[in-house]
């Protein structure tokens, strides 16, 4: 293949510009994620113990992966119980879910989109608002929207009735 000066300038515009939006993305994605939940992907990653917030209360536990009180701790707590109550889904659909939603922080907090705006900012690892929390809460599991396991099972029960599964749903929903 010739290429003239002008299909190889076309050429580089085209991957200079690839280059920067990929670029673009992620700065926009690292930026648009808290930092928390910066701490809670590296902890996932790395296997290290970092200070997660346990509870509402504002109290704190140290943490580690694996854990009871981490993002894979959670994950298998809330796994038990939609089992016991016959919520389908795996544990790779609820990471993959949460770490879209919230990164793994489960104090994350959407101030931004269309439900804020209306007052229900979506909360937690799986963003959940109220209502849909209130609605399809897990008995057995904390009455609070930002328990890192009822926010999961809760909204792993919402989706099994609105899309058969957590493992179905592959963006916001």
């Amino acid at each position: 293949m010739i290429m003239t000066n002008r299909t190889r300038l076309a050429r580089l515009r085209t991957l200079g510009l690839t280059g920067i939006a990929t670029t673009g993305a992620a700065a926009a994605a690292i930026t648009l994620m808290p930092a928390n939940a910066q701490a809670a992907e590296a902890t996932q990653a790395h296997a290290t113990t970092v200070t997660a917030s346990a509870n509402d209360s504002g109290t704190t536990a140290r943490s580690t992966s694996g854990s009871a009180n981490s993002l894979d701790g959670w994950i298998k707590q809330s796994l038990q119980i939609m089992k016991a109550k016959g919520i389908p889904g795996s544990y790779e659909g609820l990471k993959r879910n949460i770490m879209r939603e919230s990164g793994g922080n489960p104090s994350a907090q959407n101030n931004w989109d269309g439900n804020a705006q209306k007052g229900t900012p979506s909360k937690g690892l799986l963003q959940v608002i109220d209502p849909t929390f209130n609605a399809y809460h897990v008995t057995g599991t904390a009455k609070s929207v930002t328990d890192p396991v009822a926010n999961i099972t809760a909204a792993a029960n919402y989706a099994a009735h609105r899309y058969g599964s957590i493992d179905n749903v592959n963006s916001a929903y």
